[in-house]
């Protein structure tokens, strides 16, 4: 199938009018929904009567039908055969994360835990329930510690190693034949992929289940924009032994239970039905049977979205890579794995993570920037953006220094954009499939006009170029006419740039 990138402008026009004025690049964060999703989602709604599956009447029995044909439909779009997997429905990626930490805990002799620093900290949270953890702090300690010999003692032990297979910070991408190594190489340890952040414009086949995860945890508004829906696939062979040991009960998830004069219940046996507490939110799943028919029209598959969105972000991560103040210092700080290339979509995704120089090599604040990006109807994301590790690692952040830092007044989602001189958190940009290079061409020229331009005004591009050598062909600097006429001229081109100072 063609690329749908030739159509981009016309499939913008017709199902996202409301980016009109709006230059979104917050796609990590959560990606856009189309019009036709929620108009389709609408008319089924209004044509249909659904009610809650746990009864037999045609309502709830068109609710239980629709509920276990878009499961089979998930599967299907991760080539995950029903033989060997099953999907459990949860409220989002964390969701998933937390109830198999549940499995986990309930264990009689608990279990160790190995997580990568790139982890969101919803993995993080797990060491909290495990008897011991580790934290390992670039890819090189993963894959020595796979190919390590351990004890017998350490082979009996309950292991899970979880990991994220895109950074939410950089969209630096994790290699995903980790979990079929850790398989072969490390007996009675268990796999959990984080594939949240990944999913929104990455592919995950799991046709090869042999190699796959035990578990993958994902959210549903990451790659289709709505339902805000998430879900656990479990491996049949490995995870359901586990995940299914968990103590709690609720809802539909039992066959029998006795609460008077005895303590005792019998669980169902599939795995989804016996983790799936309560009530399903069917409305949510009956949406999200919407969500993969137009994601497949509109875009045609996850490959397709992935090699246009990469392309995207190239030419951003470039454009920013080179832009310099008049005295050669590098406008923008770029927090790029080594390893990762925005030509190879399997080392990094379509996001870019930068902190602002000012021309005296001063940082620029990140809350600062973003404040100057929503005056322009830019979306985008600054902090720590969940990712402690990551953060920490590309700031140059020991422990010491951050629990210094919350010492003195810092915290998640402040404004203590510089401690010691260093930032505390990045700014980060992330495309998506309806992303569009007009997106990236006003984010650029933001950047340049804001930081560059309105500090001692030397510009890059070529009509800026063009600007100088028309109005002042021989002078090295520009009058202030010249100045006010350069801004005249870029906003004409915006329409709304604002610009700072």
């Amino acid at each position: 199938m063609r690329s749908y990138s030739p159509k981009i402008e016309e499939i913008r026009r017709k199902e996202y009018g409301y980016l009109n004025g709006v230059t979104y690049l917050d796609h990590a964060g959560c990606t856009l929904y189309p019009t036709t999703l929620m108009q389709n989602f609408a008319q089924d709604m209004a044509s249909n009567l659904f009610g809650n599956p746990h009864s037999a009447s045609p309502s709830s029995m068109l609710s239980s039908e629709r509920v276990e044909t878009v499961r089979s439909r998930v599967l299907k779009f991760f080539n995950a055969s029903p033989d060997h997997f099953d999907l459990v429905f949860v409220a989002n990626a964390t969701a998933g994360i937390k109830m198999v930490m549940d499995g986990f805990r309930d264990l009689k002799d608990g279990y160790w835990y190995g997580y990568h620093r790139d982890s969101h900290t919803s993995l993080v949270g797990v060491r909290e329930h495990s008897t011991a953890s580790q934290c390992f702090v670039n890819d090189d300690q993963v894959t020595e510690w796979i190919a390590s010999k351990s004890t017998a003692e350490e082979d009996s032990a309950t292991k899970l190693f979880a990991y994220p297979a895109q950074s939410n910070m950089n969209g630096r991408r994790s290699p995903l034949n980790w979990c079929g190594q850790i398989r072969k190489n490390k007996p009675n340890t268990y796999t959990l992929l984080d594939a949240a952040a990944y999913l929104t414009t990455g592919y995950l086949d799991l046709s090869n289940h042999q190699d796959a995860p035990d578990f993958v945890c994902l959210s549903f508004y990451k790659i289709f924009g709505f339902p805000d829906l998430g879900a656990l696939i479990v491996r049949k062979s490995a995870g359901a032994e586990i995940i299914t040991k968990r103590k709690y009960f609720g809802g539909g998830t039992v066959k029998m239970v006795l609460s008077i004069d005895t303590a005792w219940h019998s669980k169902r046996e599939e795995i989804h039905e016996c983790l799936e507490d309560g009530t399903l939110p069917f409305h949510n799943i009956v949406a999200l049977g919407h969500a993969m028919d137009t994601y497949a029209d509109l875009y045609g598959s996850p490959k397709q979205v992935s090699a246009y969105t990469l392309g995207l972000a190239k030419i951003a991560y470039e454009k920013l890579s080179n832009l310099r103040h008049s005295n050669g210092v590098a406008v923008c700080e770029i927090y790029k794995d080594e390893k990762a290339s925005y030509n190879d979509s399997t080392t990094q995704g379509p996001t870019v993570a930068f902190n602002i120089r000012k021309p005296d090599g001063s940082w620029v604040g990140k809350s600062k920037v973003e404040e100057a990006a929503i005056k322009n109807n830019i979306h985008l994301r600054s902090g720590g953006v969940c990712n402690p590790g990551g953060v920490a690692t590309v700031l140059q952040w020991d422990s010491v220094g951050m629990k210094k830092n919350f010492d003195e007044g810092m915290s998640c989602g402040d404004k203590n954009d510089l401690m010691g001189g260093k930032p505390t958190g990045i700014v980060r940009i992330s495309l998506g499939a309806m992303s569009s290079i007009k997106d990236v061409e006003i984010f650029l020229l933001f950047v340049e006009q804001t930081y560059v331009y309105s500090g001692d005004m030397v510009g890059y591009t070529e009509l800026l170029t063009k600007l100088e050598k028309e109005a002042q062909p021989q002078a090295p600097t520009r009058t202030e006419e010249n100045k006010k006429a350069l801004k005249k001229l870029l906003r004409n081109i915006t329409g709304r740039i604002y610009v700072a100072g």
